[in-house]
């Protein structure tokens, strides 16, 4: 698929689910436009977030796209169409559209919020009935528990998880997101995070995610649009290169200055190089793991059970000091990380540990190796030094031509 870097923003792929091109919106009383001259591709099927300051016009661009208010200049085609001149309430029946107040009709039940788009397109009773309950399940709410509760009855959490059922009802191609998790406490926002990452692995959706929080670009997108004033986009990249190739000013103010911990997020542990510790068995010579902590770059080993599973660390002192069996003697090993833990996570754990290290297992407990600072570092090089320099001004492929 082609990649070509347009002159203010997005790059220009013939496949693109969504695309804007030179669009702008002006409002009455305004010295400047509220979007100028924005161009912007959504490759189908992936997830692009666009984050910047308040006023940026990201919330415009999405209302614009589903014809809420229409562009002064400029073309917008949804899978293909030019939207602009499209029956706005057709167009909206085949878009998804989820915002930060959910925006549930108060005095229907959740089975009727859900199916009120299949309504509206004459869906037979049987298969609406069906399509309910199966996005309720899909968004982890029972159906027999939930279809006939009010909205008033849920909390934000579920609210927000209806809110999506409701924007996915008629199987759209499209779903515009604006900051729909925003408003909802951070464990909660965390989950749901996860859940539509979960979802979108198995539908596969073209989504425009608006977002001011950088940390939830980066987590969510496939790529991410940093918007500046005034709609222009000052780069559109990879969360990846965005973090450690920031193409201007603008945007490294905007991910901060710790964009390297971020782009952590970004990198599985089962990923990372992992550090040559000693491992034994439990029934190892006791002399033998002496000489292999002394000829390791560390001063403790990591002692397996026989399941081969971590259990605990010893080092050269721990051995003189105590005898009997190995499992009684050391450190036991704190709270361990899977293959899929985000470095960051991993991070966070081995920093609180004594030894300075975590285990990494596989889903069935058995020991996988071991991560350290050194390997997190280690990451963090690689990361960097992934992606070529950007060609063009926005950190993309090719410069416009």
């Amino acid at each position: 698929m082609s990649a070509v870097a347009t002159r203010r923003g997005g790059f220009s792929d013939p496949e693109a689910a969504i695309r804007l091109e030179g669009v702008t919106k002006r409002y009455p009383g305004r010295r400047t436009p509220a979007v100028e001259e924005l161009y912007l591709d959504v490759p189908a099927g992936q997830i692009v977030v666009m984050v910047g300051p308040s006023a940026c016009g990201k919330t415009t661009t999405l209302r614009l796209i589903n014809r809420l208010i229409s562009p002064d200049e400029g073309r917008i085609l949804v899978m293909g169409e030019d939207v602009t001149a499209s029956d706005p309430d057709a167009l909206r029946r085949r878009m998804g559209y989820v915002i930060q107040q959910i925006g549930l009709f108060p005095h229907m039940t959740v089975g009727d919020n859900v199916a009120a788009v299949p309504r509206m397109l004459g869906w037979e009773r049987q298969r609406i009935d069906a399509r309910v309950d199966e996005l309720l399940q899909m968004v982890g709410m029972d159906p027999e528990e939930n279809r006939r509760r009010y909205p008033k009855e849920l909390s934000g959490g579920q609210r927000q998880r209806v809110g999506v059922a409701r924007a996915m009802a008629a199987d759209p191609p499209v779903l515009l997101m604006d900051e729909p998790f925003g408003s909802i406490d951070p464990v909660t926002r965390g989950r749901l995070q996860e859940e539509l990452l979960a979802l979108q692995a198995q539908l596969k959706k073209t989504i425009l995610f608006v977002s001011h929080d950088i940390d939830e670009a980066v987590k969510m997108g496939d790529r991410i649009a940093v918007m500046n004033h005034g709609g222009a986009v000052a780069q559109y990249d990879t969360p990846a290169r965005v973090l450690t190739d920031p193409a201007n000013e603008f945007v490294r103010t905007f991910t901060g200055s710790k964009s390297a911990l971020k782009g952590l997020s970004l990198i599985r542990a089962g990923e990372a190089i992992l550090s040559p510790w000693a491992v034994v068995s439990s029934v190892e010579d006791r002399g033998r793991i002496r000489a292999e902590i002394v000829a390791s770059r560390h001063d403790a080993a990591l002692v397996l059970d026989e399941h081969s599973r971590p259990a605990r660390w010893v080092t050269v002192a721990d051995l003189e000091r105590r005898s009997g069996p190995l499992l009684s003697v050391g450190t036991a090993v704190e709270e361990c990380v899977g293959r899929d833990t985000p470095l960051d996570e991993a991070l966070d754990r081995l920093v609180a540990t004594r030894t300075g290290a975590t285990v990494m297992i596989e889903a069935d407990g058995a020991f996988a190796g071991v991560l350290d600072v050194e390997a997190v570092m280690t990451a963090v090089r690689t990361m960097r030094s992934a992606g070529a320099p950007p060609a063009g001004p926005n950190g993309l492929d090719r410069p416009w031509s």
